[in-house]
């Protein structure tokens, strides 16, 4: 059974339900993600992995879906 890992990140520039599905949905295509939450009045994005991130790739995504990743949590 593989160990399951949470990573926070923080997320600027979301403001509405639109952009919390579409970090979701960019980061959840990351290989070994099994979920993300998204706590939009925070920023805070807590991604649930099977194995460590790479945090260049989480950032890509998050560029993709338009917002910036400002840092780990």
């Amino acid at each position: 059974m593989s160990d399951i890992l949470k990573t926070e990140y923080h997320v600027s520039g979301m403001t509405c339900s639109h952009c919390e599905s579409a970090v979701k949905e960019e980061v959840s295509a990351l290989e070994t993600v099994v979920d993300v939450q998204v706590d939009i009045p925070t920023g805070h994005v807590t991604v649930t992995s099977t194995t460590p991130l790479d945090d260049a790739q989480v950032r890509d995504a998050v560029d993709e879906a338009g917002y910036e990743l400002t840092g780990r949590l």
